[in-house]
């Protein structure tokens, strides 16, 4: 019997192979992979090089300059560099630009490159007995695959991508101007709680000096033990206060680093409030703040983008109705061997082969599923008209409520500062007269005590003003483009 070739033998070798590997691989999940042994205590993950859930290395951090102090408009630069929200939203937008090309390929021509080979083995029945006979192929090709008319299917498929790219793009603004914003809020409660450090320190100044002012009184014989008592509680109560803010600020500035998306370990020097304008007022009316939001708020504009996607999906589904017409065909080389038993094997002639088809396909029948495609593209489309209707309300009431809330914090700064000048004439005023003896301890103890607080309410307001400066912004939609009202 004539021997087979090499080239097919290691041809069959290899398919077998091929179909085993995924069985032995599939094999070794199913035993690296078990559930956990007890129910009274925890599963414990693989160690060393068999740990399957190690976390990726982070990418390089930006690292600050310790000589520069870095503005508000600085920190929003390092943040939309470094938040990987902007990341995300980046990368979802580039995969929404590739479906608009995916849709667009369907525009042309396919065209593969194949190389076929097979083998076959019958048995021939010839005169009394029936004889082996076994050939084997192999073919190279070209194959083409082209839709000619589809009645504007695939335009209706570009369509809809190019609006869910709209709206990829849309959401990647939005997630700048929530990274922005997310900055702005943590910044001015950074500012907000190195004021109330500020304030606490000063806090505890005062009432070192009430206390040795009653330290003094007392050893001329003008003041009381429990005067003197009183006033050393008060500043004990001032350094606790101070403890406090301390504690509250560094969590603040790990907040800052958090959105900028740097550890809370970095350090930066950032700019102070003394260094920041406070608007002394709001020169845009509240109409002219929700027409803006209507306008440009991007996570609105989204909706209208995934509204018009919709449409075009209704207009895609009726397509389905319609017949397709395509053309098709192979084109190649092919040379065979073949052998029977007790006859030598023979090559034949390598020979040229093609076919092409032209194909009108127009499906009469599937079981109603292109009027359930209809039906949901109407569905979605109406879902996608009322979730525009409400988010327009909800816009319009999120300015309303952000003007509100910024007119309330310009009044209530005001209000502070003029505290804040009033207490501490009056603390001035009671620790000189303390000190001549026509005051009391406990009036120069209220009036520390209202100062602290006038503080406290001067610095909170003037950060809660520019916060909501910065939220009416983020609700009109202007962080994006750099104006404050």
């Amino acid at each position: 019997m004539p021997q087979r070739p090499y080239g097919f033998e290691m041809l069959l070798f290899r398919r077998r192979m091929s179909l085993l590997v995924p069985v032995f691989l599939a094999a070794a999940l199913a035993c690296a992979q078990s559930a956990p042994p007890a129910a009274e205590r925890p599963w414990q993950l693989p160690s060393g090089s068999q740990q399957p859930l190690k976390l990726p290395a982070r990418p390089a951090e930006f690292v600050p300059d310790p000589n520069q102090t870095y503005s508000l408009p600085d920190l929003i630069n390092i943040a939309e560099q470094n938040n990987p929200e902007t990341r995300v939203a980046w990368e979802n937008a580039k995969a929404r630009a590739a479906d608009v090309g995916i849709a667009k390929s369907a525009l042309y021509p396919t065209l593969a490159a194949a190389a076929i080979g097979e083998t076959a083995r019958t048995n021939i029945f010839f005169g009394t007995a029936y004889f082996r006979q076994t050939t084997y192929s192999y073919a190279p090709a070209l194959s083409l695959d082209y839709v000619i008319f589809d009645f504007g299917r695939r335009s209706d498929e570009i369509t809809i991508s190019k609006y869910n790219l709209i709206a990829a793009n849309l959401q990647f603004n939005d997630t700048h101007r929530t990274v922005i914003f997310g900055v702005m809020q943590a910044y001015y409660r950074l500012l907000n709680a190195r004021g109330q450090q500020d304030a606490a320190e000063a806090n505890l100044k005062n009432a070192r000096t009430v206390r040795e002012a009653s330290e003094a009184r007392l050893n001329l014989g003008l003041a009381t033990l429990p005067d003197v008592l009183e006033a050393r509680s008060a500043e004990a109560q001032a350094d606790y206060d101070l403890q406090a803010a301390i504690g509250g600020t560094e969590i603040a500035y790990g907040d800052l680093m958090t959105s900028l998306g740097l550890s809370p370990t970095v350090k930066m020097q950032v700019q102070g409030i003394q260094d920041l304008k406070v608007p002394d007022e709001i020169t845009v009316t509240v109409e002219k703040s929700i027409d803006l939001a209507l306008e440009q708020r991007p996570d609105l504009l989204e909706r209208v983008a995934q509204l018009r996607a919709a449409s075009a999906e209704i207009k895609a589904a009726h397509s389905n109705y319609l017949p397709t017409l395509s053309v098709n065909g192979d084109a190649g080389l092919s040379r065979t061997y073949g052998e029977q038993e007790q006859l030598p094997g023979i090559y034949s002639p390598t020979q040229e082969f093609w076919n092409a088809r032209l194909n009108l396909n127009w499906t009469i029948f599937d079981g109603w599923a292109r009027e359930q495609r209809v039906k949901r593209a109407k569905a979605d489309q109406k879902q996608a008209a009322a979730e525009i209707d409400a988010i327009r309300d909800q816009v319009e009431n999120e300015v309303w409520a952000a003007y509100s809330t910024a007119r309330t914090a310009l009044r209530q700064q005001r209000a502070a500062a003029a505290l804040l000048a009033s207490a501490t004439e009056s603390y001035n005023a009671a620790l000189e007269s303390y000190r001549y003896g026509v005051r009391s301890q406990i009036d120069v103890v209220s009036a520390q005590r209202t100062l602290a607080q006038a503080r406290t309410a001067d610095v909170n307001a003037r950060t809660q003003l520019l916060t909501g400066i910065a939220a009416l912004a983020f609700q009109t939609g202007d962080l994006l483009y750099g104006r404050i009202p």
